[in-house]
């Protein structure tokens, strides 16, 4: 059965529920339960089955819904796959982020390149999947705190191994202007937290500055920062072409007279190799243990440094015949394959054995800015796209 689509009836209806997912305030960290709910609850009155998992708290929520087969014919499912959370704003918006305005073909508001406007065109065209005579499985991977290391997916894809969902093809949709990405770097991000003991200024050597040794860890980092680009390898198709390393911030002291007795650095690296991610905490904790902490219990014996693991991001690996690409590539007519510096969810499921392609509608230029939106041209083309998949994955 051969559905006819109104793409203008469909770009009315993607706005509408663009316009509602921006009006959720998920930044990352926070509870995105209620934009779960506004998206299960469209599945779910199109008879897609669905389930959810969980962090710790029982407040930040992954979906995974399915619209089932009507008629298999054995072909692989494929799975849509975007993240709810958005960054925090800052000062010197237009309009009110969380309010969607169009103007000049435009729909600004937080997210809406990145990548709530993907999720709208899937949940926009969910009806056509349904009421089509589909030979695989039509799956919908929505996930929270992609933004933060990819907290979320995880979390979702030990769900999916466990329920043996690992075969298919995977598409996220973040934002490449429809063109295919086929690889990134990894990207692993920690916080390090120095415990000392406080004193007043004018007697340093009965005090433990968590600061200054924090100085001398960001100083390592730094260093290590300099081989990563000695082990940069041969062919690199990244750029730039070896691993990075970057410090976000260091944050202790209370007064200039105090001795800080606490610290945290912010740093991240992303790995164009595994193994450079092993290499580089290998050397951090050889250098902790062999020297900032002998000589802070030197003073003060109870003196600490501990890292916390906010996340650790597999890269998603170029391969020589990706059947993800391949498929997108017969919709799409476009077979190049770019890579990209920012990071997704995409390595996560090529690890457990899906295929996977990058591919969204939005520029990546607008995420995370004032003012960010989508074109409206964006939409259509990934309506379109999205129209493609369907033909493909249905019996006429």
């Amino acid at each position: 059965m051969k559905i006819n689509i109104n793409l203008q009836s469909l770009h009315k209806n993607s706005i509408k529920i663009l316009t509602d997912l921006i009006s959720f305030k998920t930044i990352s960290g926070t509870d995105n339960s209620s934009i779960i709910n506004y998206c299960d609850n469209i599945l779910k009155k199109l008879g897609a089955e669905s389930f959810r998992t969980y962090d710790e708290s029982k407040t930040k929520v992954n979906l995974f819904a399915t619209i089932k087969a009507k008629d298999p014919d054995g072909s692989q499912p494929i799975i849509l796959s975007g993240h709810t959370d958005v960054v925090p704003i800052s000062k010197g918006w237009s309009s009110d982020p969380f309010i969607a305005t169009i103007k000049n073909e435009k729909v600004y508001g937080r997210g809406t390149c990145d990548m709530k406007g993907f999720i709208a065109c899937v949940l926009a065209y969910a009806p056509i999947f349904s009421n089509s005579n589909l030979s695989r499985d039509i799956h919908f991977s929505f996930t929270f705190d992609e933004e933060t290391a990819c907290q979320g997916a995880p979390i979702l894809i030990k769900e999916l191994k466990k329920r043996k969902i690992d075969k298919g093809i995977c598409i996220v949709g973040e934002p490449t202007n429809m063109k295919i990405i086929d690889a990134h770097k990894g990207c692993y991000e920690y916080t390090t937290y120095f415990e000392g003991l406080a004193g007043h200024s004018s007697n340093p050597l009965n005090g433990v500055s968590a600061v200054e040794y924090a100085a001398m860890y960001v100083n390592k980092l730094i260093h290590l920062r300099e081989e990563l680009k000695k082990r940069q390898p041969k062919n690199s198709i990244f750029n730039p072409p070896y691993s990075t390393l970057q410090v976000g911030g260091i944050f202790g002291g209370i007064a200039h007279n105090v001795i800080a007795d606490k610290c945290y650095v912010n740093w991240e690296t992303r790995p164009v190799i595994k193994e450079d991610a092993e290499y580089l905490n290998v050397e951090l904790n050889k250098y902790v243990e062999n020297f900032l902490l002998p000589e802070m219990r030197k003073v003060y014996s109870k003196s600490s440094i501990k890292k916390k693991i906010i996340g650790e991001i597999v890269g998603f690996n170029r391969v020589e015949k990706s059947e993800a690409c391949e498929f997108v590539s017969s919709i799409t007519g476009d077979n190049s394959r770019e890579v990209v510096s920012f990071g997704t969810e995409a390595g996560l499921f090529q690890e457990i054995g899906i295929s996977t392609a990058v591919c969204g509608p939005g520029s990546i230029d607008q995420a995370h800015k004032i003012d960010e939106y989508i074109e409206l041209n964006e939409i259509n083309k990934c309506l379109k796209f999205l129209d493609g998949l369907k033909n493909k994955s249905s019996r006429n």
